[in-house]
């Protein structure tokens, strides 16, 4: 093909492509490789139409051959971005080491080798080549957050708030890296600071905005409560975050009380009902009202209900011993239909929401080890995302599944209720068992959640409830041996 026509089908092929019309693109960029099928150039854009389309073999397969025909820098970062697509990060880590050892290292690169050892959990040689980055420029709020990232991981948090402050010196209105500093406060249990920049987090703003859209005329109208005396005044305070959020931090929800003249609260509808069993005076909405039936003084998101009220460290933690119970002509009807055995009940959840997190997420054969103990009798409360899972395991042991019962979280208290122990991921089930005084044993990722502090051997927030860490390349079969290890230690004879 002469040089003219190759010109012009490639000025049209990466005219489409830049558009989006990637097919279309394709088309033309085979035309050029029949005739010049060693055509390096024209054979990355093919690897990278195919990994934005996320047929990521047939990436790999172009990119390789164009590195094969001509080594350039730019196909070496189009065959790391194949791999760390798929999340390979081995071989991003391999091609990414290939690019320095041939073309040398740039800030770019340094940065993004120090991102997949990351992701490897190799702190000494991220933290080396986050390092390397800064040398090239010492002033990129990216890379400082990454290395905060990657000190929070390994717990190395005064080093993180270091990394964390110089992001915001950088950027005085980096509310993520506030909030994340504001994690990393909490985390060790700093709340006097750490509530502060709390406030910070996006989840906050969206409760507030939904609330402004639902009431549109009152919202807008009506202050947020900012820790003033209310006590002639009403309080609205309204859900923010997930379950689990919610019930931990309910253990408040009598402090407010006495705060404010009235207290209307809305939670989630699966909550309302839990909560307005246990608190009887509170005007808990199931539904949002209408505007015209009611009226409030003040409002304020949920989470933000301890920065208000001033709580120091040790007033976070009160209620240890439980603050919530079942409904007892519930609890009774569980009793009857699935509890009518003398064997050791364990309740078991492997999933929560996993919008945000998937480290959370355990896999159910790591449940096994439980379902063959003697005298012991397990029932899932999976609900939703997961409980397909649920069948691999049901036609080769006896397990209960209790999820179909549910009709929201009072009937989730009235199953636990009847349950000796709960043995679950990081989720809402945790904090309804540690919230009802229910021995409950939480299998925690190597990464995780800033709530439950740097000291793993007790649980600030629930007096009955064990936390279980896996460990570095651990995996969560083995962690569910060390709980079942433990089981004795609970009181319970196997």
């Amino acid at each position: 093909m002469d040089k003219t026509l190759r010109k012009e089908y490639f000025d049209k092929a990466f005219k489409l492509h830049s558009a989006g019309k990637i097919v279309e693109a394709q088309n033309f960029y085979k035309k050029i490789l029949t005739e010049n099928p060693d055509d390096c150039e024209v054979l990355n854009l093919v690897g990278m139409s195919e990994l934005q389309t996320q047929n990521y073999e047939r990436a790999e397969e172009f990119v390789k051959k164009a590195i094969s025909v001509k080594k350039v820098r730019y196909f070496y970062e189009t065959l790391a971005g194949v791999y760390f697509k798929q999340k390979k990060y081995q071989r991003e880590l391999e091609t990414r080491l290939e690019e320095e050892k041939i073309f040398g290292l740039n800030y770019d690169l340094a940065f993004l080798i120090g991102l997949a050892y990351r992701n490897l959990l190799d702190f000494e040689n991220s933290e080396k080549y986050y390092l390397k980055a800064l040398e090239y420029n010492g002033k990129s709020r990216d890379l400082y957050f990454n290395l905060a990232n990657l000190y929070t991981v390994f717990h190395y948090f005064e080093k993180a708030k270091d990394c964390y402050l110089k992001c915001i010196s950088i950027n005085s209105n980096d509310r993520e890296s506030k909030y994340f500093l504001g994690l990393c406060y909490l985390r060790l249990k700093d709340y006097k600071k750490g509530l502060v920049y709390f406030e910070n987090r996006l989840c906050r703003e969206t409760a507030i905005n939904t609330s402004a859209v639902t009431y549109p005329d009152l919202i807008p109208k009506r202050k947020i409560w900012q820790g003033e005396d209310i006590s002639d005044k009403v309080l609205y305070t309204y859900y923010e975050a997930g379950f689990g959020d919610m019930i931990m931090f309910a253990r408040y929800i009598p402090l407010l009380e006495k705060r404010c003249k009235k207290l209307i609260i809305k939670p989630q509808v699966e909550l309302s009902e839990l909560f307005r069993e246990n608190f009887p005076e509170v005007d808990v909405m199931k539904y949002f009202y209408d505007k015209r039936d009611w009226d409030f003084d003040v409002h304020l998101p949920f989470l933000s209900v301890p920065y208000v009220l001033g709580l120091n460290t040790d007033e976070m933690f009160i209620s240890r011993n439980g603050y919530l119970k079942a409904n007892k002509e519930n609890a009774d009807f569980y009793k009857r239909e699935f509890f009518n055995n003398d064997k050791l009940k364990i309740g078991i959840k492997w999933r929560g929401n996993t919008y945000y997190e998937t480290d959370r997420v355990i896999n159910i054969e790591a449940f096994e080890g439980l379902f063959g103990l003697d005298n012991v009798k397990v029932y899932s409360a999976q609900t939703f995302e997961g409980s397909e899972e649920f069948d691999k395991l049901a036609h080769k042991y006896d397990i209960t599944d209790l999820s179909k019962s549910f009709k929201d979280f009072s009937y989730t208290a009235a199953a636990v209720e009847n349950l000796d122990l709960v043995v679950c991921n990081d989720t809402s089930l945790a904090h309804l068992a540690g919230a009802m005084g229910k021995p409950c044993a939480v299998l925690l990722p190597y990464n995780y959640n800033w709530r439950w502090h740097t000291d793993l051997t007790r649980c600030d927030w629930y007096e009955s409830v064990k936390l279980y860490r896996a460990e570095k390349d651990e995996s969560w079969n083995s962690v569910m041996e060390r709980v079942i290890a433990d089981i004795n230690t609970w009181g319970y004879t196997l």
